[in-house]
């Protein structure tokens, strides 16, 4: 294929991406999809590598790209067939984040597949939200293992009905909420299905799969013209969680960074072993948080696709806090330490390119997890903004979700229609950012009242070790938690009564530079 034709083929395979999302976003129920946009959606090739994504959510594609090989392969594949997953040791990231997989056939040829994974509010965990401060991965939802939502267009409604947490019986659970974003996901899957279907009947399957090919060829040439810039040497950093909510504190992450020609490889040698409470993660989580630091450094215009981190390899001790062993919890895994892993990466990164990379950002998602059960029952969710790290070229941004999400904050309007909850203040947090020549961004203060009562979870970070500056700049200012005037842990689960008010200051961004 020409540069032109290359260019057309990957807009058009985005354009797919993007529409699945539309699609996705317009369709569920849950103020999480349609407010939050908390989803993915990406195309893989026949053997599973990532060949194009919309610009959703950096944790849910990368670490996609990493499993969706082992996932697809070896498997009887029928037209209108769709899969499910959530298992985090088997594919996925934590049980909140589901994967909904659809096959694409042209001609009776398997030409690649159209992939979905989105944030359920409610996967069956013991605690509203489904983000409990949990010690043992089944204390976390349900999990699920690679199974058939659909085959060969048939429903499969025993386990249609268990995602709808309904009891046993015939009849699909269409009128089950819970369900509804499950039907959301399938038909984006099935839509985008269609689309590339289209192109391979057009183009022809031959034709087809060489231009995926090609694409990957181009992306992986990019990515190690984009590293062959970079200085050669071994680079070393290291950070720290806050604590795993279930006593230990100060959890190291360790990295050697090792560029070498147009390759980088990094050695997760030296973090803490996986700990008892939720903040481990599957090897997945790590290479995404890795990919993106890297896909930040390529142009603009570079595709996102399995080329691109080809030239990207990396490794974890089995049994680490990166690496961790089934049946360890693994919710805030997914969301807090990926955060600091992108950290660590970055960090190791501006001893190479100090020009390139910014000061550490908020560091933290900022779970926030609620809900009562009962004939009422609510589960509400959500991920809060903060700063972002100053670099040498300005300031860092205010309000905003960061690195590895790429979130909103639900409205006021949409949380306070849906759930029994008020908004007392939602504002920003002025000079959480780091002092420097360029500031870090501020977070926000975010104060919400209990209108019933509740169960509420906390998982948060950043609360005790501070977003670090770069190059004489300063660090931004730790977050807090507070339910009415007690200062809360980093990790805390609780009750709340009508009239409490649970407050939220997420951290500012490093500062960049020192004063002049």
């Amino acid at each position: 294929m020409n540069p032109v034709q290359l260019s057309i083929f990957a807009n058009r395979l985005s354009g797919i991406c993007d529409e699945m999302g539309a699609l996705l976003r317009l369709s569920a129920l849950s103020p999480n999809i349609k407010d939050r946009l908390d989803f993915s959606c990406a195309i893989f090739d026949a053997a599973g590598r990532l060949c194009a994504q919309a610009a959703h959510i950096p944790v849910h594609l990368g670490s996609m790209a990493y499993a969706m090989a082992d996932l697809v392969g070896a498997r009887d594949w029928q037209a209108d067939d769709l899969l499910v997953v959530n298992d985090p040791y088997l594919g996925g990231t934590h049980l909140p984040d589901v994967t909904v997989v659809a096959p694409v056939f042209a001609g009776g040829v398997l030409l690649g597949f159209t992939v979905t994974r989105a944030h359920h509010a409610n996967i069956g965990a013991h605690s509203p939200g489904s983000m409990p401060v949990s010690t043992h991965l089944d204390q976390e939802g349900l999990v699920i293992a690679p199974s058939w939502l659909k085959r060969a267009g048939q429903w499969q409604v025993p386990l249609c009905r268990r995602l709808a947490g309904l009891p046993e019986g015939d009849s699909l659970p269409e009128a089950s909420a819970r369900f509804a974003d499950f039907a959301a996901q399938a038909s984006a899957c099935e839509a985008g299905a269609r689309r590339l279907a289209q192109m391979g009947e057009q183009q022809g399957e031959s034709a087809l799969t060489a231009a995926f090919d090609a694409l990957n060829a181009y992306g992986e040439r990019r990515a190690r013209a984009r590293l062959a810039q970079l200085p050669a040497g071994q680079y070393h950093f290291s950070d720290l969680m806050d604590d795993d909510g279930q006593g230990q504190q100060d959890i190291a992450i360790q990295l050697c960074l090792t560029l070498q020609g147009d390759s980088a490889h990094l050695d997760f040698t030296g973090t803490a072993d996986q700990v008892a409470g939720n903040i481990n993660c599957p090897l997945s989580v790590a290479a995404a948080a890795a990919y993106y630091c890297f896909r930040c450094l390529m142009p603009e215009d570079v595709p996102a696709c399995d080329g691109l981190f080809r030239p990207i390899t990396l490794s974890a001790p089995s049994g680490s806090l990166l690496n961790a062993r089934r049946p360890a919890a693994v919710a805030a895994g997914n969301v807090e330490t990926s955060s600091r892993v992108v950290d660590v990466v970055l960090g190791a990164l501006a001893q190479a390119a100090p020009e390139a990379i910014p000061a550490a950002s908020q560091g933290t998602m900022n779970n926030v997890a609620m809900g009562a059960a009962g004939e009422q029952g609510w589960d509400y969710y959500e991920t809060m903004a903060g700063g972002t790290g100053a670099h040498a070229g300005g300031p860092g941004l205010s309000a905003v979700h960061s690195h590895m999400t790429n979130t909103l904050n639900t409205p006021i309007e949409s949380l306070e229609a849906h759930y029994p909850l008020r908004v007392h203040r939602y504002q920003l947090r002025r000079g959480s950012g780091g002092a420097g020549r360029w500031p870090g961004g501020d977070g926000i203060v975010r104060e919400l009242e209990f209108l019933a009562p509740a169960s509420f979870t906390l998982l948060t970070e950043r609360r005790i070790h501070q977003p670090w500056g770069l190059a004489g700049g300063q660090p931004g200012a730790a977050g807090e938690n507070r339910l009415n005037d007690t200062r809360l842990p980093p990790k805390y689960s609780g009750q709340a009564r009508p009239g409490d008010r649970l407050t939220i200051a997420s951290p500012g961004g490093g500062g960049y530079g020192g004063h002049q």
